[in-house]
């Protein structure tokens, strides 16, 4: 085994995995936010579908998805392995610390927010993004595009009919905003980015990032039920 091959399989190189991986997803967020504001558009579907498509089709984008693909599911991995890893360090040492510090609570309930997160994104995927490559949707022709596209609106509106999965997409941003309440700065800290100076400000954007974020993706689902 390599260096770097014990450097990722160690706690630190683990860290390192999950904060890279972290930052990487907590900035497409912002990118997949400002794709899915256009679903508030008033023009039937058609801004929503044209960026789908484009998303879909375009060879930059397609190159850039599969790597994020690979970022969930090894973000996910190593999350569950420093869990494990840390409830294992704590068992051994149950009896030479008896109290819970902060930090390890902080991390047992980044590990359940994970999950729970992790299990949205699987949900998440197979609605929409499974549709919308191997789905039978609807075609629509609208007239700047040189051919009909699928209509991915249609799906997602009718999803957001439901009344049960816009209060599951609802919770589901809650527990995003609190996931990055901590991994935000959790992230900047693993990787050395920590400064008396600058530290302040990080809190103060990725406090604010986990706010604004989740609650955006959470006022598209509320806007379309009730409008």
């Amino acid at each position: 085994m390599g260096w770097f091959s014990k450097f990722l399989t160690s706690s630190i190189g683990q860290k390192m995995v999950m904060a890279l991986t972290g930052i990487f997803l907590t900035l497409f967020l912002a990118i997949h936010l400002l794709g899915n504001l256009q679903l508030l558009q008033n023009d039937g579907g058609e801004a929503f579908n044209v960026y789908a498509y484009f998303m879909t089709h375009n060879p930059l984008i397609k190159t850039v998805s599969y790597l994020l693909y690979a970022s969930i599911l090894l973000h996910a991995v190593q999350g569950i392995l420093l869990w494990q890893s840390n409830k294992a360090a704590r068992g051994a040492n149950r009896y030479a610390v008896t109290h819970t510090r902060s930090s390890e609570r902080a991390s047992r309930s980044m590990a359940w927010l994970g999950i729970i997160i992790f299990v949205f994104i699987i949900l998440h995927m197979y609605q929409f993004w499974f549709q919308m490559h191997w789905g039978t949707l609807n075609m629509v022709q609208y007239d700047n595009a040189e051919q009909p596209i699928k209509d991915l609106y249609a799906l997602v509106a009718r999803s957001y009919e439901s009344p049960i999965f816009v209060l599951f997409y609802v919770i589901s941003m809650v527990v995003v905003g609190f996931h990055l309440w901590h991994g935000f700065w959790s992230a900047f800290q693993t990787l050395g980015l920590n400064h008396k100076k600058y530290t302040p400000l990080i809190k103060w954007i990725g406090a604010a990032y986990s706010i604004v974020i989740p609650l955006l993706f959470a006022i598209i689902p509320l806007v379309m039920h009730f409008r």
